[in-house]
Parts: structure tokens; C-alpha cells; sequence
């Protein structure tokens, strides 16, 4: 697992802290906060990223990578599709979310899942990935790009990769309440509002389409795929 390179402590927190690593150091604690609540969002999402990870086309065998896991909502999916000879790595920076994680781990018995506490836009893997999924987390990391750029250097080539975010009202009346959404989701979730998930996508992945909207379009479903030629 990779630290990031700044004066972060182990523990997560800022001694001569930069801009990212203040955003990370507000996730953690928002995330920790929230880590008892996310069972609603699990529940509100499921029929969401269950028709992601469909996109994926995972098989038998596969490995797959899980940004920005919570508390795992989307492990018991993905082990069904690779079974007991993939592997499932997961990744969040929330202490109580890799703990909540870990904790649905051991409860089912699955010895093929991994979590590991890290910031997305940093962590390295020895091994590449066959898919990548990312359920409403890449909006929120520090820098975007930087993390969708982080993912795809570790997926093989022709590998897909499912993200599930939210956003402002993209067009339309309700546009007007976008200031409002945006404060809201500055607290309740580290919303970051430089970032642009789906642009950062497109311009990374050699494919990217936006397959669906839904919560009045705040909510959108992304599948990308990686070039299927060449190792970068």
C-alpha cells in the first residue's frame, strides 16, 4: 500500500498538511461519522449497482477492484460473479468503514476479499485488475482526475470499469437548486466541488458512456473501458 507524499502521520492526521491532504483528513471524519448510517444509502443504491456491475461482464476467475469500498455493500455481488477463484480487492480511507468491511468479511467467511485503508489516488498493487467499480466515492477524493488516472494504470487492457456518483442537476428548472446541492453535499459527504467525474473519466478511458440517470438525474452511472491494446 502506498502513503501519500506529504506530512501525513499514520494515523491520518496533517502535520504540514497540503489542500489534498486536508480534503482526506475531512473524508476520514466524515465517512467515520457516517459509517453507522451508510446501510440506507446501501439499500437506496442496490438496484444501481447491481445493473453497474452487470456492465462489467465479471467471470469466473477475475480480479476486481473496489474504490472507495464503505463498508463492503458491493462485495457479496462481485464475489458471486468471480467466485471462489477471483479476488476482490477493496480500498477506502475511513478507518471505520475498512472496519465495518472487514467485519462483513469475516461474518461470511470469504477468504478471497481484501480491504486495505489507503487513499485511492496513491495505492499501488503489484498485480493488475480485470475490473474496476466505484460506487459513489470518486467524487469525493481529493483530486478526481488524479484517482480515475490511478485506476486505470491498474487495470489490464480492455478492462471495464463501473462508477456510480453523484452531481449537480445537469440541466433543466432544477438547475436552481444546485447551490443548495452542492453545500449539502460539501457536508454531508467532502463533495468535491473541483472535481468532474464524468469528464475525468472520458478523458482517461479510452471508451466512457453515461448509461443512466436517476434521484432526478443528480445520480448518474458511468461505464468505461480501458484500451484493449498496449500495456499503459
Amino acid at each position: 500500500m502506498a502513503s501519500r507524499t506529504s506530512n501525513a502521520t499514520a494515523e491520518g492526521e496533517p502535520t504540514d498538511s497540503t489542500p489534498d491532504d486536508d480534503h482526506l483528513e475531512r473524508s476520514r471524519r466524515m465517512w467515520d461519522r457516517w459509517s453507522d448510517y451508510y446501510r440506507l444509502s446501501e439499500r437506496d443504491f442496490e438496484p444501481m449497482r447491481e445493473a453497474a456491475i452487470d456492465e462489467l461482464g465479471l467471470e469466473s476467475g477475475d480480479r476486481v477492484l473496489d474504490v472507495g469500498c464503505g463498508p463492503g455493500v458491493n462485495f457479496e455481488r462481485i464475489r458471486h460473479d468471480v467466485g471462489g477463484d477471483g479476488t476482490v480487492v477493496a480500498v477506502d480511507y475511513s478507518p471505520e468503514m475498512v472496519e465495518k468491511a472487514r467485519d462483513r468479511i469475516d461474518r461470511h467467511g470469504w477468504d478471497n476479499v481484501e480491504v486495505r485503508r489507503a487513499d485511492a489516488t496513491t495505492v499501488e498493487f503489484e498485480e493488475r485488475f480485470d475490473a474496476a467499480v466505484a460506487t459513489l466515492s470518486m467524487s469525493v477524493m481529493p483530486d478526481v482526475r488524479e484517482a480515475v488516472e490511478n485506476v486505470h494504470r491498474h487495470l489490464g487492457p480492455g478492462a471495464p470499469l463501473a462508477v456510480i456518483d453523484i452531481g449537480p442537476v445537469p440541466e433543466g428548472p432544477a438547475r436552481i437548486a444546485n447551490p443548495f446541492l452542492r453545500r449539502f453535499l460539501r457536508w454531508y459527504a467532502n463533495w468535491n466541488p473541483d472535481g468532474d467525474v464524468p469528464a475525468s473519466v472520458a478523458a482517461v478511458f479510452a471508451e466512457s458512456e453515461l448509461v443512466d440517470r436517476f434521484f432526478l438525474e443528480t445520480c448518474y452511472t458511468i461505464i468505461a473501458r480501458k484500451a484493449d491494446v498496449g500495456g499503459d
